[in-house]
């Protein structure tokens, strides 16, 4: 009976000490941030026109270019807030976790608080994989170019923070293996009647996988992102109402069930190297319909059957990329060079009308250059930073062919972009 009740005791000890629960700590970190933007021309960007997009096309009137002009503002938004969460365990499971937020014009003139980051990430002892749940950096948007600017090198660099289950696998000798689900909640496709999540929950879940390495000096990351979505959900044509006009057919009163989705296929390769105060970093996307992650992209119509009510589309093909560097510490030079080109639909169009483009650029550009030479002063938790942006882009011309290109001769249009950014972190 002493026996059993030793042996009763000790399997009780042990299960508590396998449930032993520790608690979390905790880290408030976050910057005051402030910048000074000049452009020499009328610019396509968000966010008070920090967010820069591209230049906007010649509006001439009157032998006039309206946009063609120096403009200027000062602004401290993007001013960060955001709470590390660490060291909890529960049994051999550990949770950490961050919320993060910043001040962004989300509507109207007056800047709000808003949600960047909200995730948890589980691990267990002696286990190599680890969860992520809640919303972070996509995996093809974590690494940033060595820039100062808020847009971090976007639509040249992939820009995308989404809600997520991740799960990380390492697999020995530096390399890793990463899977995620995804949906699109902030950075969104667009679509018949502009940007909407509808377009996205009623097709099917965003997909990522890819692989990882990290060396000394050398780290590479390849992956493939997969994308459904279905951008008409419902059609109603036939002669009863001619006064209404809907993608160029007159509207029934009926509505109708359409199917069909559109599948957008985008893989990417990422290298770094890194030895000593120096580091280059390369990245290369082939997109897909890749508005999503904030580039100059789209889709059209492919096919059309308005008996079955079926529709099938074709994706348009980007080539997004950029080299960018950095050396130093306490005083650094940066620079980015960035080159994007669409390549047009994959197939032809059914009609040619019927392609539906990010207008948070214009959506007359084929290809653009952009260069960013930075130099930064870091003095403790202060920085200062001094950036000229060049941007050129090319503007289609003329009408559009069979797979959304101009058949005119293309203008180019510069223009010279000088940022002043304070941040003092704390």
């Amino acid at each position: 009976m002493k026996k059993t009740l030793v042996i009763a005791a000790l399997l009780c000890s042990t299960i508590a000490f396998a449930q032993e629960e520790k608690p979390s700590h905790f880290k408030l970190y976050g910057f005051i941030r402030n910048y000074i933007t000049a452009d020499t021309r009328a610019v396509s960007a968000g966010t008070e026109d920090l967010y820069f997009y591209m230049p906007k096309d010649v509006d001439m009137k009157n032998g006039v270019d309206l946009n063609d002009g120096f403009n200027w503002r000062f602004v401290s938004l993007t001013t960060r807030l955001g709470l590390d969460v660490s060291g909890y365990k529960w049994g051999t499971m550990g949770i950490s976790g961050k919320v993060e937020a910043d001040f962004y014009y989300l509507s109207g003139s007056v800047p709000t608080l808003r949600l960047r980051q909200a995730f948890m990430k589980l691990d267990w002892d002696d286990c190599p994989a680890s969860v992520t749940i809640g919303q972070a950096w996509h995996p093809m948007a974590a690494d940033l170019p060595h820039i100062t600017n808020l847009e971090s090198g976007a639509p040249f660099n992939t820009f995308n923070r989404s809600p997520q289950l991740t799960v990380d696998v390492k697999l020995g000798g530096g390399f890793s293996f990463t899977a995620s689900v995804l949906y699109l909640n902030h950075y969104l496709p667009t679509g018949p009647s502009g940007k909407s999540k509808d377009y996205y929950k009623y097709g099917l879940p965003e997909f990522y996988a890819g692989f990882g390495y990290k060396g000394t000096h050398f780290a590479a990351k390849i992956g493939v992102d997969v994308v459904n979505t279905k951008p008409i959900g419902f059609v109603g044509y036939n002669n009863a109402k001619p006064e209404t006009v809907v993608r160029g057919y007159t509207m029934d009163v009926r509505e109708y069930k359409a199917s069909g989705l559109l599948t957008a296929i985008s893989p990417f390769v990422f290298l770094q190297y890194t030895n000593g105060l120096f580091q280059l970093r390369a990245k290369g996307v082939l997109a897909q319909s890749g508005e999503h992650f904030n580039i100059l992209s789209g889709y059209g119509l492919k096919s059309i059957d308005d008996v079955n009510h079926k529709y099938t589309y074709t994706p348009m093909q980007d080539l997004v990329s950029f080299v960018s560097f950095q050396y130093g510490k306490k005083f650094q030079v940066l620079c980015m060079l960035g080159y994007m080109k669409q390549f047009g639909t994959t197939a032809d169009l059914a009609v040619v009308k019927q392609l539906w483009i990010n207008n948070s650029g214009d959506i007359k550009i084929q290809q653009a250059f952009r260069a960013t030479p930075t130099v930064a002063w870091n003095l403790g938790k202060f920085t200062l930073s001094l950036e000229y942006n060049l941007t050129a882009a090319e503007f289609g011309r003329g009408e559009r062919n069979a797979r959304g290109m101009f058949t005119g001769t293309p203008e180019w249009i510069l223009n010279h972009r000088f940022i002043c950014m304070t941040k003092f972190n704390f």
